[in-house]
């Protein structure tokens, strides 16, 4: 039996190629979004009553700076990436990255609460090829949540 529209739009996975992301609520347009990562570093110790108790071990949870890497086409008159690399420090910006459905409309958000710019690389320069100009910008990211809205 064939399954209805509904119940394949909930339930088949979504196409990565339609997503959008939002810098400090300014959407501005990528080629590719890799290394959206949720890292927590764990610290482990034995107590001080282990003698007593046994080898117990207890783990705590920091949240940890992961890197991530945004890839944009070179434009004539955009220095969106390079501006932002050397703006006042290159300060901490929140990003949203939204994976949409057919619509444009936002299935899955992920948001991050720090995103801070490492690193601004040039595309590679080949005469041999006729390839579009990718700018890579790489970032350490912090504070990522996930929102199915």
């Amino acid at each position: 039996m064939a399954e209805s529209a509904a119940v394949q739009k909930a339930s088949y996975p979504l196409p990565v190629y339609n997503f959008r992301v939002t810098v400090d609520g300014e959407s501005v347009s990528f080629a590719e979004a890799s290394g959206l990562n949720i890292e927590c570093e764990t610290v482990t110790y034995r107590h001080g009553l282990s003698f007593s108790e046994g080898e117990q071990l207890t783990r705590y949870r920091f949240p940890k700076y992961t890197p991530m890497t945004l890839k944009k086409g070179t434009v004539a008159r955009g220095g969106f990436l390079y501006d932002w690399l050397i703006a006042s420090g290159a300060a901490a910006r929140a990003i949203a990255v939204s994976l949409c459905d057919e619509k444009g409309k936002p299935v899955v958000v992920w948001r991050i609460a720090k995103a801070v710019p490492v690193k601004l690389a040039a595309p590679t320069f080949d005469a041999n090829t006729n390839q579009v100009s990718i700018d890579t910008l790489d970032l350490m990211i912090s504070g990522v949540s996930v929102e199915h809205p």
